[in-house]
């Protein structure tokens, strides 16, 4: 029977549900809240993202049946409901594809925001994966043997909850759980819009209109890009250094590149022969305000993890003056206007934020040596923040983008299977004799 009809199945023949709804202590003491107890013979998958996904699949290759649960009512929720229409992938798409599915030959190179969903759609349909959706993680603890996963159903309106318990907990909410707001002084003063890139889809609806984007990742470029194809004013604050090189270098992937001569070559030198190359195609990023870090950028991704940004053509708007580049920070919000840390006031009709996101791990997972408590991300960088202690799993928080996702699944697949071939007897024994006693 496939895991997660058995799961389904448990919650309505389930007998601890009757125990469970006077002590939950959800809602409240009054016992109106209830919550269900269900045993789980293989991990548990928090995450129903790509690194989810890519993980449940690499396990289940091994025979090792997974339950993914997610918070959404989707797969790749943050694909398909806080992305920008214009989205492609910045990588080509054999450094981007999940494990044991490459992307389809008629795809392009750089797919497109609707086929990297199509993709992901496709891949879970391939490998029969039924992630239970609307399902948020409240709490997360090990209990001396086991995992114990609190999760509320958003149509339930968190009245119930569900308590799962597994040998495994993998956590695959990833580096963009939820999206990072900086707070400035008289932003309730503002009466323009302001919104975070989340919810960007295009510049359509603000034609016309003087935008001010603060944050000058590849977000922030890409969304003045758009802004001026709809005939916006854009202007970017760039508060730090940032490394800005080209897609491509000769026809070649920029990352590409990298990859090819870091095989040979050290990383400094490598980053010379990268700094070198954008020089000749790009220009002098400084004369445009775009002042580069001392690091070179491989190794500041390294130290970091911060991305260089991948121009897909903002540049050239940059130098034409369509997109006016702000250096400095920001001051305060005053009604109609910006001002800044230098003194100059600016006017304008909107503020997007394209200031990222963060890791939601600190709110729900009750453990203090795994997971910093600081960032949310695994306290060992990669390769070595895939595997805790007690059963504990992280994948997708490397930062390297899609191709670390890969290499960690397989890393977590291969380590349960073994752990799965020793102990499944004894784990699918202790959820036959649940059933046994509520017959």
């Amino acid at each position: 029977m496939d895991l997660n009809r058995e799961v389904e199945g448990k919650r309505v023949h389930d007998i601890f549900r009757a125990k469970m709804m006077s002590s939950s202590g959800v809602g409240g003491g009054g016992g109106s809240a209830r919550r269900r107890l269900l045993w789980v013979p293989g991990p548990v998958i928090v995450g129903a993202g790509p690194s989810g996904l890519a993980t449940a699949a690499c396990l289940k290759e091994r025979g090792v049946p997974s339950l993914i649960l997610e918070r959404a009512n989707c797969i790749g929720s943050l694909w398909q409901n806080k992305t920008y229409d214009r989205l492609h992938l910045h990588l080509p798409k054999h450094y981007c594809e999940l494990p044991l599915m490459p992307f389809p030959s008629d795809f392009p190179s750089y797919p497109s925001k609707d086929q990297f969903i199509s993709y992901l759609e496709n891949y879970a349909k391939f490998f029969n994966l039924e992630p239970v959706f609307n399902n948020t993680v409240v709490s997360a603890d090990f209990d001396g043997g086991f995992w114990r996963i609190i999760t509320t159903n958003l149509k339930d309106k968190m009245e119930n909850c569900t308590e799962y318990v597994s040998r495994w907990l993998i956590v695959a909410t990833g580096e963009n759980a939820e999206e990072f707001k900086p707070k400035f002084e008289g932003m309730d003063k503002f009466k323009g819009e302001i919104v975070h890139t989340s919810s960007y889809r295009s510049g359509d609806c603000f034609r016309g209109k003087s935008v001010l984007v603060v944050g000058c990742g590849n977000s922030g470029m890409e969304v003045c890009l758009d802004l001026c194809n709809h005939n916006a004013s854009p202007s970017l604050v760039v508060r730090d250094t940032v490394h800005v090189l080209p897609q491509e270098m000769l026809g070649i992937s920029t990352f590409g590149v990298s990859m090819k001569l870091l095989k040979w070559l050290p990383v400094q030198i490598v980053d010379q022969i990268l700094l070198l190359m954008s020089w000749f195609i790009l220009g002098n990023t400084a004369q445009l305000g775009l002042h580069r870090p001392k690091l070179g950028p491989l190794q500041l991704k390294s130290v970091t993890g911060k991305t260089p940004v991948l121009d897909v053509g903002t540049l050239s708007n940059i130098r034409a003056g369509k997109i006016k580049v702000v250096r400095g920070s920001i001051k305060r919000f005053m009604r109609n206007a910006v001002e800044f840390l230098d003194g100059k006031v600016e006017n304008f009709d909107a503020i997007i934020l394209a200031t990222g996101y963060k890791s939601n791990v600190p709110n729900w997972l009750k453990e203090n040596n795994f997971f910093s408590k600081i960032d949310g991300f695994p306290c060992e960088p990669f390769p070595n923040g895939w595997k805790g202690e007690n059963g504990l799993y992280a994948v997708g928080f490397n930062k390297r983008g899609l191709l670390g996702t890969s290499i960690e699944a397989r890393k977590i697949a291969e380590d349960i299977e073994g752990l799965w071939k020793l102990k499944s007897v004894q784990y699918r024994a202790f959820g036959n004799s649940t059933q046994t006693l509520q017959a």
